[in-house]
């Protein structure tokens, strides 16, 4: 979609007529925030045309969302294959404690790889 800019003259000049929108106020989350600091160093062009289209929020807000959801769905994925369930977690706490902190710690290397830094 094209948006079709407008001007008005100063003088000898024309000035774009420019309008900031307010863009959401949602938070963006860990991931959201890794997510951008990702694109402004390393996508300037994404970044930047989601800025001059005010999706940036949006998109940012979406990407922490997926990446929550994709996190949760490895972990419950990896503690089934492993037996890492509530029989463990009554019989040895520290040791579920244990196994799911390797379990989280994978999962999260695995959003950052496929989700953020993509």
């Amino acid at each position: 979609m094209k948006n079709k800019i407008t001007y008005h003259q100063e003088g000898d000049f024309l000035i774009p007529d420019l309008i900031i929108e307010e863009q959401s106020s949602r938070d963006i989350g860990k991931y959201g925030r890794l997510k951008l600091k990702y694109i402004k160093e390393n996508k300037k062009g994404l970044y930047t045309e989601l800025m001059i289209n005010g999706t940036l929020n949006e998109y940012l807000f979406n990407t922490n969302n997926d990446a929550i959801n994709r996190l949760n769905l490895i972990i419950n994925q990896l503690a089934k294959e492993e037996k890492v369930d509530e029989n463990l977690k009554q019989n040895d706490q520290l040791e579920w404690v244990k196994q799911m902190d390797n379990i989280k710690n994978r999962a999260e290397e695995i959003v950052l790889n496929e989700i953020i830094f993509n």
